[in-house]
């Protein structure tokens, strides 16, 4: 959609209340360039780089090359909120893949020399003293039922509470965490906690969002003992793991990446691959905010905001918002038009996805004023993100614009909209989930279609081949 009378034209027609401004702003004018304050806090812009996993560490858990290039990269980006950079497991068991990073006395010193890579790209693109208005933190994070340690394809799940739908997807038996091993875990937490601050990260993210461990507590409604059934059990690991690290780790901030609505696991529909809700016919389901219609959204947010009533109580106030998960509702997490590897067909318009998360960010914005809000999911919008961040931020919609995916194939985007350059239209993701795919194949992430760097690896072969035959039989039908 070249222009904004031919979106706005599709937008109508589809029904997705989604608002832009047509004409860019270029700093410091500009809605995005402005600064933020919070406390003792100053942030330089409103951008904001996402936490992900490039499946590249080492065994150990420490950055390899390809990490510290993808580091260096958001170091450039212009961004000056960095919202924990990647996703770092507190302890083994807990680890998505065999090459997460891995937070512990053995692997800070590495973890820190990879934070002072992106502080030091920043300042040699935008000057000695560009670092002073940049926030850098650290997502600490237990993998759950999508823990994979040992091999890619070989999980060893410790759930929050029995699934009826996701068990059956785990062969074998999907062992639950005792409360015991919660409270041990908050140690581990706390430890992790305190090398994040020692290696100069201002702030870690307790993360609760897609699926893993910290949000599928949150929805843990069948799970007996104090971790379980109602909102205050299910919040009661969260406010433990707050308190705890607040009370033991002094001089670091905290933050929440919250999944603060969800949706029952969809599966591939047969014969046209496309995404549909599942069912189970064996009991009540656990979930956290789940809605079916996003007439409901507003009500389903009832839960999220009893857990932000909790953070704010407790001094935390940074929260970047985003919903479901990666595992069972893509389309609801990660809006696309391609789906990846062990994806399904979108069963909406991907732009009402990307709505629905800018909607939810802000009716929640509006309720918490005094919070302050990331939004999610902008990646999809292409040519068009800076048109939506521009509008949303301008209207308070959100504080900050949290960039994903699209800081893989294109980390100049915010320097380039900060400064009114015309974008490279190149270089902009158009969502083809290699950066997913490649990791489902047990391969590293990066943006094999669009960033040359990748596209030159072997993988980018493989990948693409997998792609297109997937693509191919979801076409024809083939099962």
């Amino acid at each position: 959609m070249k222009t904004a009378a031919a979106l706005r034209a599709h937008l109508e027609r589809s029904g997705i209340p989604l608002a832009f401004d047509d004409h860019l702003t270029a700093a410091p004018a500009s809605p995005l360039a402005q600064p933020i304050e919070v406390d003792a806090v100053r942030v330089g812009n409103r951008f904001c780089i996402l936490p992900m996993e490039g499946w590249d560490g080492t065994r150990e858990g420490t950055p390899s090359d390809l990490t510290i290039r993808r580091w260096r990269n958001f170091g450039i980006s212009g961004a000056k909120l960095i919202w924990g950079g990647e996703a770092v497991a507190v302890r083994r068991d807990g680890r998505a893949n065999p090459h997460q990073l891995m937070l512990s006395a053995q692997s800070a010193g590495a973890i820190e020399a990879l934070r002072e890579e992106l502080v030091n790209a920043h300042r040699e693109r935008f000057g000695s003293n560009a670092d002073s208005d940049l926030y850098v933190g650290l997502q600490l994070t237990h993998s759950g039922r999508y823990a994979r340690p040992d091999v890619y394809d070989r999980p060893s799940p410790i759930a929050a509470c029995a699934n009826p739908i996701l068990d059956r997807r785990f062969p074998g038996h999907v062992r639950v965490f005792e409360d015991a091993e919660l409270d041990a875990l908050i140690d581990d937490f706390v430890v992790a906690a305190r090398l994040a601050r020692d290696a100069g990260f201002r702030f870690v993210d307790l993360k609760a969002c897609h699926g893993y461990l910290g949000h599928e507590l949150l929805g843990a409604r069948t799970r007996a003992g104090a971790y379980g059934g109602s909102l205050e059990g299910r919040t009661r690991f969260m406010r433990r793991l707050v308190k705890a690290v607040q009370s033991e780790v002094g001089g670091l901030e905290l933050v929440v990446r919250l999944s603060v609505f969800d949706t029952v696991p969809y599966r591939k529909r047969s014969p046209d691959q496309i995404g549909e809700p599942e069912s189970a016919d064996d009991g009540p389901l656990p979930g956290f905010g789940v809605v079916s219609r996003d007439e409901d959204l507003d009500q389903a947010l009832d839960e999220a905001r009893g857990v932000l009533r909790m953070l704010e109580q407790l001094g935390v106030r940074w929260i970047c918002v985003t919903a479901g998960s990666p595992y069972y509702n893509p389309h609801v997490q990660r809006p696309a038009l391609f789906p990846p590897l062990d994806g399904y067909e979108p069963p909406e318009d991907p732009l009402r996805g990307v709505w629905r998360q800018i909607q939810a960010t802000a009716i929640l914005k509006r309720d918490f004023p005094r919070m302050i809000f990331v939004g999610s999911a902008y990646s999809y919008l292409q040519e068009w993100l800076p048109h939506v961040a521009q509008y949303n931020v301008r209207q308070g919609l959100c504080d900050f614009v949290g960039l994903g995916r699209i800081a893989l194939s294109y980390p100049d985007l915010p320097v380039d909209v900060l400064r009114g350059t015309p974008l490279r239209r190149g270089s902009l993701c158009r969502t083809f989930s290699d950066c997913t795919t490649g990791p489902r194949m047990g391969l590293v992430s990066g943006c094999y279609p669009l960033d040359p760097f990748y596209a030159e690896r072997p993988e980018a072969i493989r990948i693409r081949d997998v792609r297109t035959h997937t693509r191919s039989a979801s076409l024809s039908g083939e099962r």
